[in-house]
């Protein structure tokens, strides 16, 4: 094998590889006389095969096994000789003249191809110790958790028949047929359906036509299907619904007691206080914890500059910059209705994707120094946290990760990145402050306008740090700073 380093310039490298023609022949006689003494053909005895005629019938279907082997045993001999770490699997460049390519696979050429690639960059870890980092910490009071309970029973109101006409804010049980151009259409048609007037469940403007009516009443609600609708053959088209009300009922007042602590399955209002209390718990400790990362990532992202492998920031940039203009589709946006320019969000969005980048091979790159690691239970923890944001599926998304090995790596990215920085700020000065509720929300929330992408799933993450996955980008509330607006679909709401 002849290697030649064509291409040294920053980050991007570029090897030419010759193979001999020798060497091919040689892997090829082995894998035939392999095959000689186990094949069964019809006309030879087993194992008796002649390689020569094994050569005719399989000759072309084996040089390409050597040919596939040879680029990756040479690929990985390259990097290791010259101890380098690709940012990316390398792309290889193989001869496309078909003269040259038949030559080679019968074994009369050298076989030349080339690797190109850009390395993960090098640079020196910086102290976090003096790093100063403040955990906003809320303390739960009794008026919380009250007003939390109030929520919760509104959830589970209670209804009573009420005599006379609906008004908002009351439960009619209706059945419905719509039309669309003199049609009944599909899912326009329903009965007994439970709504809560003034709830937006269905279509704008089919609730306000439900009020003011009786029990008994029948009448055609008219309205129209956003032009956003899912439903293509329905959106943006006008539509009557023949619609009869079965009865009305009004909220009636509850009782928070014992009594409707045990409808909630708990053995008394103590319990379900306490309940709501731990959740409350959970909810602001995500908060602390959300603010704390992201004031670790703004401070990593002071400390360093460095080259970036240009490929990985592409396939970021891609990723963010066609959810964002998939989302503006949807919402039939413009750059020009957002107060800006494509040129102008395309610079910024790039800036998100650079700083994802840099912050990922940080990460990686101080995880891999510390010898941390993302054990198994661990990722089934993330298996199964993930599962449950798709109630009635998680057997589905189980079934989809154990197909396909590659995609726990996704999920092993932002375990991964978690656990370091739990490590930065165990070195850094932290201090602790008590805020109110309101305050931590409101840090977040300012966060979420300076520092968060849209959240959205985007591919061609193969910045593999090798035994670190610097996938980070799936968790997309730490390290970016995005446009102050921020594009937003409404969803239509169906009246089926």
């Amino acid at each position: 094998m002849q290697v030649t380093e064509t291409l040294s310039s920053g980050l991007k490298r570029e090897f030419k590889v010759v193979v001999g023609a020798a060497e091919l022949s040689k892997q090829l006689d082995s894998k035939l006389h392999e095959m000689a003494g186990r094949a069964n053909i019809k006309g030879f005895r087993p194992g008796k095969v002649p390689v020569p005629h094994l050569k005719r019938m399989y000759g072309k279907a084996l040089m390409a096994e050597v040919v596939q082997k040879t680029i990756d045993d040479q690929s990985k001999q390259v990097l290791a000789e010259r101890n380098l770490k690709p940012a990316y699997q390398p792309e290889v460049k193989l001869p496309e003249e078909e003269k040259e390519v038949d030559a080679i696979m019968a074994g009369e050429s050298d076989f030349a191809f080339s690797l190109a690639f850009e390395i993960i960059p090098t640079f020196e870890l910086q102290d976090v110790s003096g790093v100063e980092l403040t955990r906003h910490m809320v303390e739960i009071s009794d008026a919380q958790v009250d007003e939390a309970l109030t929520r919760l029973t509104a959830q589970y109101k209670a209804w009573e028949p009420k005599e006379g006409k609906s008004a908002k804010g009351d439960k009619v049980t209706i059945g419905f047929v719509g039309q669309v151009d003199g049609k009944v259409f599909d899912g326009g048609t329903a009965e007994d359906v439970p709504l809560e007037l003034g709830s937006g469940q269905f279509i704008p403007g089919f609730e306000d036509q439900l009020i003011g009516h009786k029990a008994g009443d029948e009448l055609t609600v008219k309205v129209t299907f956003p032009a956003t609708y899912g439903v293509k053959d329905l959106a943006g088209k006008p539509a009557e619904f023949a619609v009869k009300v079965a009865s009305v009922e009004g909220p009636k007042e509850g009782t928070v007691d014992d009594e409707f602590a045990k409808k909630m399955g708990f053995e008394d209002l103590g319990k379900l206080k306490e309940m709501i209390r731990g959740r409350l718990s959970q909810e602001y400790a995500a908060m602390t914890s959300m603010k704390l990362k992201r004031d670790v990532l703004d401070a990593l992202d002071g400390l360093y500059s460095f080259e970036l492998p240009q490929r990985l920031v592409d396939a970021e940039f891609g990723g963010i910059w066609n959810a964002l203009v998939a989302e503006m589709k949807k919402a039939s946006k413009s750059f020009a209705d957002e107060g800006t320019t494509e040129d102008a969000a395309q610079k910024e969005y790039r800036a998100i994707a650079e700083r994802r980048v840099r912050l990922g091979l940080v990460l990686g790159t101080m995880g891999e120094k510390e010898g941390i690691q993302v054990n198994e239970q661990e990722l089934q923890q993330s298996l199964m946290a993930r599962a449950r944001q798709f109630p009635g599926q998680e057997k589905q998304v189980f079934d989809h990760y154990r197909k396909n090995p590659s995609a726990l790596i996704e999920l092993r990215g932002p375990v991964f990145e978690q656990k370091v920085v739990d490590f930065l700020v165990s070195k850094a000065k932290v201090t602790e402050k008590t805020v109110s509720r309101e305050e931590l929300q409101a840090m977040v929330q300012d966060d979420d306008e300076d520092h968060s992408a849209h959240d959205h799933d985007h591919g061609d993450h193969d910045h593999v740090d090798h035994d670190h996955a610097h996938d980070h980008s799936h968790d997309h509330d730490h390290a970016e700073a995005k446009p102050k607006k921020k594009p937003a679909a409404k969803k239509a709401k169906k009246a089926d």
